[in-house]
This record gives C-alpha cells, structure tokens and sequence, in this order.
C-alpha cells in the first residue's frame, strides 16, 4: 500500500462534528480504531455554537432577572434591574462556548482523532471526498452526523433581526421590545420565557391546540399557566396566516387565526420562527453510496440495534434519524457512543428511547422521561396516576412557583411507565426518574429510598409512597 493510500485508509469516517459525531469519533478512538471526522463549521455543531449551550447560558442570566424581580415582590428585598449590559451578558455566553468548544477540539486531539475541516460528500459505500479534493477509505464503517437546521417560512425568510431562527436569535443585536414566537415546542417556549424575563412583550403562538403538544397534557396545562402568569401571551390551537415586514426596521406585522376562528392583528419587533428542524443532507451525495432520504428528509436506519442503514457499514447519529430518535443531543450522545462500539466489535445496547429524558429549560420548567398517561392508555395499558403537587411540600412553598410531580404506572403495582414534572429546578430532578423508568422499577421499589427534606425532590418520593400505599402528606 503506497504511503497516502495508508494515510488516507482508517477504520471508521465520521461525517459531521457536532455531538453524535464527536461522541462517535471519541469512543471509536477509544477503542483503538483510526478516525477521521469531517467537519465543515466547528467541532461541537449546533448545540455547543447555537443551541443547547447559549441558550442555556442566557435562559440562566435571565433566571437570575426573575429571581431579582421575586426577592422584590415576594420577599421585602429592595432590589431592581437597572439595565441589562448586552455586550457583558454576551461576552459571557461567549466565554463559556469558547471554553467548551475548545475543551472539545482538545479531547478530539488528545484521543487522535484526525479532524478534516470542511463538507464531505459521499462517493461510495466506503469512501468520502472532502471539498478540498482530499479522499478517505473507512476499512470498518462510515458515520453519518451532519445534523439539522431550523424550518423557515416560505416567503419570510431570516434576516437576523426582524426575522430569526433559533440558530441566530440570541445573536440578534440587541434586545427587543416585542416578540412574536412561532411554535411552542421546548424551543419556542424557551426564547419566549427567556424574552419575557428581558423584558419584552411576548406573544407565543401554536398551531396544535396546547404547548409542547408531545408532553403530557397536564404538563402542558400547568406550563401555559405558568406562561400565562408571567405575562406571555399564549395562543394555542392559532394559525399564522401571513406576515410582512414594516419598512424602515419597524419590525414584523403578522395575521394569526386564532382557535375561535377569530382574526387578530400582532405586530412586534422581532419575529422567532421556532416550527421544527429539518435534517440537512445537502452536498452529501447519499445516492453515491446507494442510499436515499425517506420523505421527510431523515436517513432511516435498516437495524435500529446498530443505527446501520440497508447499506452495510454507513451508520446514521442525531438529527439524521427520523423517531423514534428524540433530536437531543443527550439521545446523539448515546447514539454515538452505540455505533463506535458497533464499528468495534464491541457488545452495546441499543438506545432505549422511551427511557431518555425530555426537558424544557423554561420558566416553569418541564422535564419528563417514558410514557405520557395518554400514549400508556394508547398502549393499552390500565393504568394509575398519580399527581403530587410541589407546593404540598415545603421547599415548594418556599419556590413558590407551583408545579407538580405525575407518575403513570401499570395498575396492582407494576412497572413506571412515565414520571412527568413540572416546576422550578425540575431539569435537575428528572435523573432519578429516568433511572426508575430504565431499569422498570416499581411504585413500592421507588418507597423503600428516602428522599431528603426538605427538597423538591421530596414529592417525587411523595408521590410513589402513595402509589406504594404508604402515603404520608398525600392520601
């Protein structure tokens, strides 16, 4: 074999760089196998660079204005928001990308992954060419990992100021006195709480007839009345009919049919479309390797096991993978870390999906993992439910934000089908509920444990000693 025959044969190709990607290329590498990965933008994708990690960083400034804003009115403590500094709340959310992405790009280097910079495309079953003319050979298998990027409206498309997208709305200059959020999925709700925390007078719209239409029904009704209390004008069940910008930066005037069949009028400074994301597969040439996307753009794996296509050897991670696939990047995570071990000859479980958890970083947050009662009862399941409200324990009467705890479970004591919460910090609750969920643990299982007091996390034990029988504040 010559020498750039050899340099440019490794066993694994990894197309995309973003969190199913690098997880991949990581753990592949560990695993002692040579790596390629390819990268056209930067290491880390969306969610490090425009996603997941921004957003959460401006969700935590603004939940820092809300808690200023409750020492006040709640409290007696006499304190206000000035200003905010946009260029100082900015450059820390920079600041924290940066470290991140660069602590990324350190663990690729230390594991010898190789990363190739720029688009790679297809040109058969087991070879890549990069924009640059440069081509691979993968011995073991190719990862398919390009992601995915906000849907856009036909005829309104972003301009990065009166018009954005998730990807670009918090490096819109400045903050806006109004806003208008298309979609209330976890996306919308999240810019339309961090938005009203800043200030701005938010008008959330939504075509299904509630807020995160995939969450539990009474999640999603304690979560509008959240909203609603903090001032966000919530319109579910509405239809955007048209939209047109102002001239002279004055903005957005949209026309939204309501539920009632009403027509009403907003205009506002900003317009957020947050309607979904479509998988990106331009420039990858799949027909090359004798692959097609299904109708809706995703790469559809033929073993769920191994996340491997019809065709022997590509592999597909993250936003590529049409549901049950979540879109998250804990689920890409988990993906890549399944096909690197794949690709090795290692033994792994497939992903369970029903067991990853789903999260909302609103205020109120939401956070869920398994079966909403709904798709338990679809399921043919007979069900119980029970509901702990957090304000029936004390550390919620200090928050003082409601919310609640919801467990479905089989009836005569089985298995937890789903926990669902509702409320402040409940981001940071839903881990023990994923692992009751994983590994199928009963009401009377969850009872036997003792939960700190006072905590939030206090109801969730609440609400399984009374599933158990053995309730003590709730009967």
């Amino acid at each position: 074999m010559s020498m750039s025959m050899s340099m440019n044969t490794v066993d694994v190709i990894v197309i995309g760089g973003g969190t199913g990607g690098y997880s991949t290329a990581l753990r592949a590498a560990a695993l002692g196998l040579t790596v390629v990965l390819a990268e056209r933008d930067k290491v880390g994708g969306t969610c490090l660079h425009r996603g997941c990690i921004p957003s959460k960083a401006m969700l935590h400034a603004a939940e820092l204005v809300d808690g200023i804003a409750e020492a006040r009115e709640r409290w007696g403590v006499r304190a206000r928001v000035e200003s905010v500094d946009w260029a100082a709340l900015t450059a820390t959310r920079d600041g924290i990308v940066s470290r991140n992405h660069r602590g990324v790009e350190g663990h690729l280097e230390h594991a010898g992954v190789r990363v190739v910079r720029g688009g790679a495309r297809l040109t058969g079953p087991r070879s890549v060419r990069v924009e640059d003319g440069r081509e691979f050979t993968a011995a073991r298998g190719i990862v398919l990992a390009t992601g995915s990027r906000p849907r856009t409206l036909p005829g309104l498309e972003p301009d990065g100021h009166t018009v954005v997208t998730s990807d670009d709305a918090l490096f819109a200059p400045g903050l806006p006195g109004s806003v208008l959020v298309l979609g209330g999925g976890a996306i919308g709700v999240e810019y339309a709480s961090f938005h009203r925390s800043m200030g701005a007078e938010v008008t959330l719209v939504e075509a299904a007839d509630r807020l995160v239409p995939l969450e539990d029904a009474d999640v999603s009704r304690h979560l509008t009345r959240g909203l609603k209390r903090r001032g966000i004008d919530v319109a579910t069940g509405a239809r955007l009919e048209g939209a047109e910008r102002l001239p002279d930066g004055g903005g957005v005037r949209a026309t939204v049919r309501t539920a009632r069949g009403e027509v009403r009028e907003i205009t506002a400074e900003r317009l957020l479309v947050a309607v979904g994301r479509v998988p990106v597969t331009d420039g990858l040439d799949l027909a090359a390797a004798g692959l097609a996307p299904d109708e809706r753009g995703f790469v559809a794996p033929a073993d769920w096991s191994r996340l491997e296509t019809a065709v022997p050897g590509i592999h597909v991670v993250g936003d590529l993978l049409p549901p049950p696939s979540l879109g998250l990047a804990h689920a890409s995570f988990a993906e890549g870390l399944l096909v690197a071990e794949t690709l090795a000859g290692v033994a792994s479980a497939p992903v369970d999906y029903a067991a990853v958890p789903r999260v909302t970083y609103s205020s109120p947050q939401t956070a869920a993992v398994g079966l909403t009662e709904a798709q338990a009862r679809d399921a043919s399941y007979d069900v119980v439910v029970n509901t702990m409200p957090l304000t029936a324990v004390a550390k919620g009467m200090v928050h003082g934000q409601g919310g609640s705890v919801k467990v479905v479970a089989e009836r005569g004591g089985g298995r937890v089908l789903g926990v669902h919460l509702v409320g402040p910090h409940v981001s940071e609750m839903i881990a023990e509920s994923q692992l009751i969920v994983g590994w199928d643990a009963e009401p009377s299982d969850v009872a036997r444990h003792i939960h700190a007091h006072p905590t939030l996390s206090e109801a969730v034990g609440e609400a399984f000693l009374t599933l158990a029988g053995r309730g003590l504040h709730q009967q």
